[in-house]
């Protein structure tokens, strides 16, 4: 059978995508490098952070293998089809293949088992909630607010406002929470993303390894002061950290009901500093004194029945009387 007339409109419209393609990467590839440090998992500062950037790779070694056929099979099917190439046989009447349905769909299906059993193996062992090390971890109480990060320290009793200071190479337990509506708790550079809602409390452990300042934020759009939910992590020498905190137990700032009401309006971290300190030039203060029940009454606040601890949390039913 002659072989019918084709015409190049197909050969064009894949050489025009294929340009298109290739404009749009190379900016992307060239801009990848521009990063600021210190504010990705691509440059972690503890061992959450750098597993998953591990897994980043191996999920996009994968995916790639995936689209690899297409990408190289569609340029080679229009060339190989072209209107010029009397060489191609034509078979109208073709429509299965072996080797080719097993490169279509059982090449994916076997990335997609190996990437569930990646998921239900070695990443449930860093579930957030799990201890990273055996020693006994630091614990720091956070409470979202709109939009502010306050970070309480139960056991020195004192507090900051969006600035996060934490000891080189101790693990943390994080408890957050909010008092407002719900938002996302992320440290890039130390890795995973967990969210803080009203009445609950999530549990987050991390550990950071490398000495530096790092980026905190808010990831969940909370209004309109969403774009200034950001705070500086500060990770610094154990005697550093001692330091730190006695200069926090020195402040002047008690975080009583009415400095908590201040903190609890709908305003920046910055605005609300500047109003407590009576400073326009303040940004992150420091609070002493704060009481023990303080994250708990938080929580209390919307769900008595939550009782706050070390351990995974339960509610606690009420009892008559």
């Amino acid at each position: 059978m002659p072989r019918p007339i084709q015409t190049t409109s197909a050969l064009r419209q894949g050489l025009h995508a294929l340009r298109l393609t290739l404009t749009m990467a190379v900016p992307l590839c060239l801009l990848a490098g521009c990063q600021t440090d210190h504010i990705s998992f691509l440059d972690p500062a503890g061992p959450i952070a750098a597993l998953q950037r591990y897994w980043f790779g191996l999920l996009v070694g994968g995916l790639t293998l995936v689209i690899l056929p297409v990408l190289i099979g569609v340029p080679f099917c229009l060339w190989h089809y072209r209107a010029s190439n009397s060489k191609a046989t034509f078979r109208p009447d073709w429509d299965f293949a072996l080797p080719l349905e097993f490169l279509v769909w059982g090449f994916p299906a076997i990335v997609v088992i190996a990437f569930s059993l990646l998921v239900w193996g070695p990443e449930r062992r860093y579930s957030p909630d799990r201890a990273i090390h055996d020693e006994p971890a630091m614990t720091i109480d956070v409470v979202a607010l709109n939009w502010k990060w306050l970070f309480i320290y139960p056991d020195a009793h004192v507090a900051s406002l969006d600035h996060l200071v934490l000891p080189q190479g101790r693990e943390v337990l994080f408890r957050l929470t909010s008092d407002a509506t719900m938002q996302s708790f992320l440290i890039p550079s130390l890795g995973s993303q967990i969210y803080a809602m009203a009445g609950m409390v999530t549990r987050l452990h991390l550990l950071a390894d490398r000495p530096g300042r790092y980026l905190g934020e808010n990831t969940q759009f909370n209004g309109m002061g969403f774009q200034d939910q950001k705070f500086a992590v500060d990770v610094v020498a154990p005697d550093h950290f001692e330091q730190w905190l006695s200069q926090a137990r020195a402040s002047t700032l008690h975080l009583d009901s009415a400095t908590y009401a201040l903190l609890r309006r709908q305003e920046n971290g910055r605005q609300s500093a500047q109003t407590l300190m009576h400073d326009p030039r303040a940004a992150t203060p420091s609070f002493s004194e704060v009481p023990v029940h303080f994250f708990h009454d938080i929580v209390s606040r919307y769900d008595p029945s939550m009782t706050v601890t070390s351990e995974p949390l339960t509610s606690v039913p009420h009892t008559p009387g």
